[in-house]
């Protein structure tokens, strides 16, 4: 049995994976819908809760796969009203979930793809923690049912922006996405639904080819090679041009227009030439710059660059006719904002 599976059961199954092994054991092909929609249309916790499979069924996949709840081990609240989950997984691995709740009743889940995270990125704190395990498409999707039942109302953005490289964990990734999309799973329509990335290129190119209209957002944070090596050593080996030829071509062949993520940090890459070289890098593409306040990352040795120099960011990318706008920090105070989630236990807040 493969080792996905022997941690995450059932969960490590997307959709392909459940018809595979339904139609091992001689079932029809409509079963696996039948499975997808008790998992992650209803959330059950055991197979016997799936009455309308066969009695012989349910016991042949209790008896050969594992179903295992997710445990929220910590939840803390910040004042704007974020919620911050401390998710716990099969074997022993826990993950950080955001709920983001909105005036407009709009519920946004931020949710995680991997334990941990490998890219090293110098001013995340999730980084820094080191990587655990890649999740399973189930477990993906556990993360956003978790924050639905605790909010009591239905889930209406996802966003695979907590932690991991979703490229780095790109079937399952997909897969996750896809039960989220589905009017079996959680039907949440596929252009709320929203993949971050560092900027894998073989990944972007390979999401430009699926079929749903996925969001697709690309953690930049810096247009100078150099600069953007030091912030973020696991995409080192790939050279700025060739990204952003791969966004070019996602967006035609899509139509549909990638953001780009910028975290400002203070006199690293928030000078006039970091400016400069974001203008050369954006202009003339069809994309949408998000400049985001970078958050402070105990530990780290890199600030939150200043409000004017936001403001002058966000003046000349407008003038320079490049979409731009300024993410809201939210959570800060929980530590549940971008690059704050590290999987630990914080302190009651007042």
């Amino acid at each position: 049995m493969p080792a996905d599976i022997e941690i995450a059961g059932i969960k490590a199954l997307d959709r392909a994976g459940l018809e595979d092994l339904l139609g091992g054991l001689g079932e029809p092909r409509y079963r696996a819908r039948q499975v997808e929609r008790w998992l992650y249309g209803r959330g059950v916790r055991s197979f016997a809760e799936m009455t309308d499979l066969p009695a012989s069924l349910r016991q042949m996949l209790a008896e050969g796969l594992t179903l295992t709840p997710p445990r929220v081990l910590d939840r803390q609240q910040s004042v704007d009203g974020t919620r911050k989950y401390l998710v716990g997984l099969a074997g022993d691995a826990s993950v950080e979930t955001v709920g983001l709740p909105a005036s407009d009743g709009r519920l946004t889940v931020c949710f995680s793809t991997q334990a941990g995270c490998a890219m090293g990125c110098a001013f995340c704190a999730t980084g820094a923690a080191g990587f655990s395990r890649d999740l399973g498409p189930g477990e993906m999707v556990d993360q956003v049912l978790i924050v639905a039942e605790d909010f009591g109302r239905r889930v209406t953005n996802v966003v695979a922006m907590g932690q991991g490289e979703p490229f780095a964990n790109y079937r399952a990734a997909l897969g996750a996405l896809r039960f989220m999309n589905s009017p079996d799973g959680l039907g949440i329509g596929a252009r709320h639904i929203t993949v971050s990335t560092c900027g894998l290129v073989s990944g972007i190119r390979r999401f430009a080819a699926e079929p749903e209209q996925f969001t697709l957002a690309v953690s930049l944070h810096s247009a100078v090679q150099g600069t953007r090596d030091r912030l973020m050593p696991g995409v080192r080996g790939i050279p700025l041009p060739e990204l952003r030829q791969a966004l070019v071509e996602y967006a035609e062949t899509t139509g549909r227009r990638p953001s780009l993520e910028y975290a400002l940090i203070g006199k690293v890459n928030d000078t006039a030439d970091e400016l400069r070289a974001l203008v050369d890098f954006a202009r003339g593409m069809t994309v949408h710059v998000n400049l985001i306040p970078a958050n402070p990352v105990a530990g780290s040795v890199f600030g939150r660059s200043t409000p004017d120099r936001l403001h002058a960011f966000a003046s000349a990318l407008a003038g320079a006719g490049i979409e731009t706008s300024t993410r809201v920090e939210r959570g800060a105070d929980i530590d549940a904002a971008c690059g704050q989630l590290r999987q630990r236990v914080l302190p009651p807040t007042a």
